[in-house]
C-alpha cells in the first residue's frame, strides 16, 4: 500500500510517501519566522501551514514520481500538538480522503517518533525502550509490540528540548537553543560548575528539568554579564552534561527493569552528539544496543507518520471523517 503521511503538529510542515518498504519522498519545510520571537507563535504556525501544506504535498508526490491517483491511504498527525496546526493537516487529509475515496488514519505524533527508528533500522522489532526527547516531550516508552506502548516515565515540567531552548535564550544564543548550546559546549570546560541532576525519588523514571534551568539562571545572574560571556562555552557544556546524565541513566535503568536489550532514541534532541555518544558508551557497558534515526527522521516529519499509518491501514484500521484534532493527546 502506498501511503501519504502528513505532519503539521508544530512548526514543521511535512509530507512523505511510504510504500511499506521504502520512503519514496520526505519533504520538510521548517518555519523560520518563529526565530524572531524566541519561540513558537501558534497563530503564525497555523497560518504558515495553510500556505505551505499543498505545495509541500505536491513536491512530495513529484519527488516520488507518482500522482495523487497512486495514493492508496493517508496518515496524518492528530495530536499532540498545536490545535490550529493540527487542524490544517487533518483538514487536508480528510479532503484528500473524501475526494480520492481512500482511507485515512489519525496518528499519535509520539507514536510516529517511535516508528522513525523502524524506517532506518528495518530489522528493529519489539520489545525495546524508546527515549522520546523533543521540544515538547521527554518520555520513556516500553514498546512491547508495535501498537502496544507503556509510558514508564515522563517529564513533570520542562521537556529536555524546552530546557535547551530556555537556557539558550538565557545565554543569548537565540532560538532554537539546542544546536547553539551543543556547538558552544564542544569547547567548554566540564569542571567549570556542577549543575544539579534531578533524579527525583528512588526508582522514578520521570524527568524534571525546571530546577536545572533555574540553577543556570541563578548562576548567570550571580556572575554578571561580563563573566557570562567569558564562560559561555563552559556554562553550555555543564548544562548539557547535566541533561545528558539524567537522560542516559534513567534510560539504561528502564531497559534493565523491563529486561530489554535494545534502546532507541527519538525526537529532535536525539540528534545531539553528546547524548548519542554518552548513551552509546553507557549502553555498551551494560550490554545494551542503542539505535537512533538520521537527523531528518529525528525532527517532526511526514515519513514517521506515513510509516506508522501504513501499519494501521494495512490492517484495515482507519479513522472516521469526524475525527477532531487532539492537542493534549498522550500515548
Amino acid at each position: 500500500m502506498i501511503v501519504l503521511g502528513i505532519e503539521t503538529s508544530c512548526d514543521d510542515t511535512s509530507a512523505a510517501i511510504f510504500d511499506g518498504k521504502n520512503l519514496l519522498a520526505n519533504v520538510i519545510s521548517t518555519q523560520l519566522i518563529h526565530r524572531n520571537f524566541g519561540g513558537i507563535v501558534p497563530e503564525l504556525a497555523s497560518r504558515a501551514h495553510i500556505q505551505l501544506i499543498l505545495p509541500v504535498i505536491r513536491q512530495t508526490i513529484d519527488q516520488a514520481h507518482l500522482s495523487l491517483q497512486n495514493i492508496e491511504g493517508i496518515a496524518v498527525t492528530r495530536g499532540p500538538g498545536l490545535a490550529g496546526s493540527l487542524l490544517v493537516g487533518l483538514s487536508v487529509a480528510k479532503g484528500l480522503s473524501f475526494s480520492l475515496q481512500i482511507p485515512f488514519i489519525g496518528i499519535n505524533h509520539l507514536e510516529g517518533h517511535i516508528w522513525a527508528n523502524r524506517l532506518h533500522h528495518e530489522s528493529l522489532d519489539p520489545p525495546f525502550i524508546t527515549l522520546i526527547v523533543s521540544g515538547g516531550h521527554t518520555q520513556l516508552v516500553h514498546v512491547t509490540r508495535w501498537g502496544k506502548y507503556k509510558v514508564i516515565g515522563r517529564t513533570r515540567d520542562d521537556a529536555a528540548g524546552e530546557a535547551f531552548d530556555k537556557v539558550g535564550k538565557l545565554l543569548g544564543l537565540g532560538y532554537p537553543g539546542g544546536p547553539a548550546i551543543e556547538n558552544h559546549a564542544k569547547t567548554g570546560n566540564d569542571k567549570y560548575v556542577v549543575f544539579p541532576r534531578a533524579y527525583l525519588k528512588k526508582g522514578s523514571f520521570d524527568f524534571s528539568f525546571s530546577g536545572l534551568k533555574t540553577s543556570v539562571l541563578n548562576h548567570v545572574h550571580a556572575i554578571g554579564p561580563e563573566k557570562k560571556e567569558q564562560h559561555l562555552c563552559d556554562i553550555a557544556r555543564c548544562f548539557q552534561d547535566a541533561v545528558v546524565d539524567v537522560l542516559v541513566e534513567k534510560t539504561i535503568r528502564a531497559a534493565q527493569k523491563c529486561q530489554v536489550d535494545i534502546v532507541c532514541l527519538a525526537g529532535g534532541v536525539a540528534v545531539n552528539k553528546a547524548l548519542q555518544q554518552r548513551m552509546k558508551q553507557k549502553c555498551s557497558e551494560s550490554g545494551i544496543s542503542v539505535l537512533w534515526p538520521p537527523p531528518m527522521l529525528c525532527t517532526d516529519n511526514g515519513g514517521m507518520i506515513a510509516c506508522a499509518g501504513h501499519d494501521y491501514l494495512t490492517r484495515n484500521i482507519s479513522s472516521p471523517l469526524s475525527l477532531s484534532p487532539l492537542p493534549s493527546e498522550n500515548l
